[in-house]
């Protein structure tokens, strides 16, 4: 039977949305811990001024429905206690929506990155930051590097598990049915979600052109059991000043996927240390994680 019009825009519509649920499921199960409950003591401070060992601030950014504070709940305290000023913020907020962040166009997130840089920049007096990002923050902010005139202020972007080619999502959409409600919900607009799909127009826009800017030092830290970022290698970055790291080729014992290598471990936690600072960098390894 021929379904109505109305019913194949929809059928078209959901189709479009379910791959963009799987990852923000996801990075839903990414916030363990209500923001408001939780502590920043330590890091969103802008009185911190950075010390001559680690002159730049560095700025987080949390993934698809992560907030500044729960996304970060162990890697913020972890930069913080080794001597950074470290930044968090918000971004990518629909209209009338307050539980949920990274769900807007990505391009207008990237905008709210440039923002926060500029103020941190001015509170700490600093000429340029480190970036580090989880999931869609650890790609989006390659848009502000590319587009937005970042480079001239940042020094590296280092990306856990970042979609920075977009992602296929596997076999999740398959979740779906286990929430309702899920797919209406994302019927009414999640650009921030459907930009992160392999092949869209923005992951097109994105990559055009090489994948780096220069100036800017690359590190992105992948796991093999990323099941959100699939496959777990379109995360990697070519081009000049580019470090791809395998999780597992630093402790192949670790196994975590998508969510814990963002929120949860201190084996990647390690390796954004040494790509922070470099010229004293220690070999990571499963003891990183003690």
């Amino acid at each position: 039977m021929k379904l109505p019009v109305p019913a194949r825009r929809h059928r078209r519509r959901a189709a479009a949305f379910l791959p963009a649920f799987a990852l923000a499921l996801a990075a839903l199960v990414a916030t363990p811990t209500p923001a408001s409950a939780a502590t920043t003591s330590g890091w969103n401070d802008y009185g911190c001024k950075p010390s001559s060992a680690h002159p730049r601030p560095v700025v987080l950014v949390p993934g698809t429905l992560g907030n500044e504070t729960d996304n970060f709940l162990a890697l913020a305290p972890y930069l913080v206690d080794r001597g950074y000023c470290v930044f968090s913020f918000d971004y990518g907020q629909l209209p009338g929506e307050t539980l949920f962040d990274g769900l807007g166009p990505i391009a207008d997130s990237a905008q709210q990155l440039s923002d926060e840089v500029d103020k941190v920049l001015a509170a700490t007096g600093a000429s340029k930051v480190d970036i580090v990002g989880h999931s869609q923050g650890g790609m989006m902010p390659r848009y502000y590097l590319k587009f937005l005139g970042g480079a001239a202020r940042t020094n590296a972007l280092i990306g856990l598990a970042p979609d920075n080619h977009g992602t296929t999502l596997d076999g999740l959409t398959a979740l779906l049915p286990y929430f309702p409600g899920a797919a209406s919900y994302l019927q009414s607009g999640a650009p921030g979600l459907t930009d992160q799909v392999a092949g869209s127009p923005f992951i097109t826009q994105l990559n055009a052109g090489g994948d780096t800017v220069p100036g800017v030092h690359y590190t992105v830290i992948a796991t093999q059991y990323d099941e959100v970022v699939t496959p777990y290698t379109s995360e990697y970055l070519s081009g000049p000043d580019v470090h791809n790291v395998l999780l597992q080729d630093l402790c192949p014992v670790d196994l975590s996927e998508h969510v814990a290598i963002g929120l949860t471990d201190r084996v990647a936690y390690h390796e954004v240390a040494n790509a922070l600072d470099p010229a004293h960098a220690t070999q990571t390894t499963c003891a990183s994680a003690l």
